[in-house]
């Protein structure tokens, strides 16, 4: 899916590409931020005003640490058509479940760890209309690769059971989630990023204001097996 053979895309550096080079992954810059945005309200119709990254975020996320913030381009057109928000950060497994505006700083990233031994998924969106062509996977291989460039722990997220709502009203979180990690169920989100080497950790009560996942984040890890002590 990805190649190396891509070094440079309209003057900006290509951190990866798909194997045909019509979509590359390259770091965000400020001039992007209106076009990054526009795929994130494409890409969370349900999720509050209050909680959408906009243009001003975007911005302060590039000012508070610029490698973690990706963005995928059309090669052809030039468009933005991806992104995804990262930040350090220290982890504490026993106490990881916060609501997503208080562990992302409301969203400015100002919780950002320079020192931080785990990059976090704030958030990661394809515009609809080229999604299955890849560009998620092409997105979370340039985050691992971060993680192991810094020898980071691993990459955690927040994920948004995106199904949960339209069965909340018959199903525990605990038992749809279940449900989903044995594969008894598909979840949009969930099960995407768990054929992808996460792991749940646990529920995230009150993460965000989205019917579609009933305002629960399920805490995911994923693990840096190559990560050694400094």
């Amino acid at each position: 899916m990805t190649s190396t053979a891509l070094t440079e895309v309209q003057g900006r550096s290509v951190l990866a590409a798909r194997s045909d080079g019509r979509y590359v992954v390259v770091q965000a810059q400020a001039s992007d931020a209106p076009a990054l945005e526009a795929v994130q309200r494409a890409c969370f119709p349900d999720l509050s005003e209050s909680e959408l990254a906009t243009e001003r975020h975007f911005l302060a996320h590039q000012a508070q640490f610029p490698a973690g913030q990706l963005a995928v381009l059309d090669s052809q057109s030039g468009q933005v058509v991806a992104s995804s928000s990262d930040f350090r950060m220290q982890v504490d497994f026993a106490h990881y479940a916060h609501p997503y505006l208080e562990e992302t700083g409301d969203n400015l990233f100002t919780t950002h760890d320079p020192q931080g031994d785990w990059l976090y998924g704030a958030d990661i969106g394809v515009h609809p209309d080229v999604r299955g062509q890849g560009l998620a996977t092409l997105l979370y291989g340039a985050r691992h690769d971060l993680v192991r460039r810094l020898n980071l722990r691993g990459h955690v997220a927040g994920a948004m059971p995106k199904g949960y709502g339209a069965v909340c009203s018959t199903h525990s979180i605990e038992q749809y989630v279940m449900e989903v990690v044995r594969n008894e169920r598909a979840d949009p989100v969930l099960s995407v990023q768990l054929k992808r080497g996460y792991g749940v950790w646990g529920i995230i009560p009150d993460y965000l204001e989205d019917e579609s996942c009933g305002g629960y984040g399920v805490f995911i890890v994923w693990r840096n097996r190559g990560h050694h002590a400094p």
